[in-house]
């Protein structure tokens, strides 16, 4: 009898072993969630588990996960669910097991580490209204569907529109002083937004504008990103710099339209690259055209704007930086922003959703770390 409840009672905490928390994309028994299990003789199951923040907004899908799970163990005939809360010293425990160490001290930011894999695109505009936010939320949205690890931080402090444009609607759970990003779509996000009230306006100089995206960087909890997208404010201001400085290993992705005076602007965005070491990844050219019912083309804001800025800037820094693509003009984009559906997702086969899974596709590679990999060197004899 003893050795069949030991059975039952593997089986169960190895059951709660493939329930992740929604936000974290841990195991609960992982994360010393689960304080409790019992097991009555008629094989009802009541699991106690801690949640990390009372009123946690998603302690239904917990109830629900576990319950799915542990109901699949052979003999169980019920599951119940009880929730309580982590004390400060549990979720200071949490906090590093998932960062590590012993804590203390300044947190450090992932991505800017030698041996990160995470690939960082910082998404910049010389103006304004050239349609930035909504390249960047639709190709994270068309990373995130080719299976990648996805997270977006809206730095665009002043205006932030990334929340709305990804329908993500929730507020970030914080962990003692670790934040967890709004989950939307299958993304990471995280923007200013999230932490002001009734759509109220973000006024800061410089050093506040720093610190804002220094812990958007080092105290969210990313976990392991494949992708980092940064939709910047336009222009070369404090945000670009900071980005600079914070992440010197980010490459900086160019939008413009084919307007001529966008595209003058758009190089000196572009050519920030030059004094701060950045690599420029590419140019997206936005708005290219109309296309007609009789299906004609009509250049609303001109043309050749993408690829004169894809020269300007090849010459300016040496190397190539191609033109990767350009997206049709089409209300749907707008629309599904509204909506917090991106066009990707929405209509795939649309013409300005196959240019932008086309440019996705040429940023969906993973940076490779060489550590731990053996190099195929062999000594010379002598």
């Amino acid at each position: 009898m003893a050795a069949e409840a030991t059975t039952m009672t593997d089986a169960v905490q190895a059951a709660l072993a493939t329930v992740d928390d929604p936000e974290i994309k841990k195991p609960v028994t992982e994360l010393g969630m689960v304080r409790d299990v019992t097991i009555g003789e008629g094989g009802e199951v009541q699991v106690e588990l801690l949640l990390t923040v009372a009123g946690c907004p998603l302690k239904d899908k917990l109830r629900n996960d576990i319950t799915t799970a542990v109901g699949r163990v052979a003999g169980v005939t019920a599951v119940s669910v009880e929730f309580g809360v982590m004390s400060s010293e549990q979720r200071q425990e949490l906090q590093q097991r998932l960062r590590g160490g012993s804590g203390g001290g300044e947190p450090v930011i992932p991505f800017a580490q030698p041996g990160s894999r995470t690939r960082v695109y910082a998404v910049a505009s010389g103006k304004g209204g050239v349609g930035k936010s909504s390249v960047t939320v639709n190709l994270a949205a068309a990373l995130a569907q080719r299976g990648l690890s996805v997270g977006v931080i809206d730095a665009d402090i002043y205006g932030h529109s990334v929340p709305r444009m990804l329908g993500a609607t929730g507020r970030p759970t914080q962990v003692e002083d670790m934040i967890m990003p709004v989950p939307a779509h299958g993304i990471k996000v995280i923007s200013i937004g999230m932490f002001t009230a009734n759509n109220a306006a973000v006024v800061w100089r410089g050093p506040m504008l720093h610190r804002a995206l220094q812990q958007f960087l080092a105290d969210v909890w990313w976990g392991e990103l494949d992708v980092l997208l940064l939709d910047l404010p336009p222009g070369t201001g404090d945000i670009a710099i900071s980005v600079a400085q914070l992440l010197p290993n980010a490459e900086i992705l160019v939008v413009t339209t084919p307007q001529v005076a966008a595209a003058e602007v758009a190089e000196r965005a572009g050519g920030i690259a030059l004094q701060t070491h950045q690599r420029l990844v590419g140019v997206v050219e936005n708005m290219s055209w109309l296309e007609l019912p009789s299906g004609e083309r009509m250049e609303v804001f001109g043309a050749g704007g993408g690829q004169a800025v894809s020269d300007s800037l090849t010459t300016l820094v040496g190397g190539p930086v191609p033109l990767l693509g350009q997206v049709p003009l089409d209300t749907a984009v707008r629309e599904t922003g509204d909506e917090g559906n991106p066009l990707v997702l929405t209509s795939p086969d649309s013409p300005a959703a196959k240019a932008l899974i086309t440019i996705a596709d040429q940023l969906a590679v993973r940076r490779e770390s060489l550590a731990g990999k053996p190099l195929g060197l062999q000594p010379t004899p002598r």
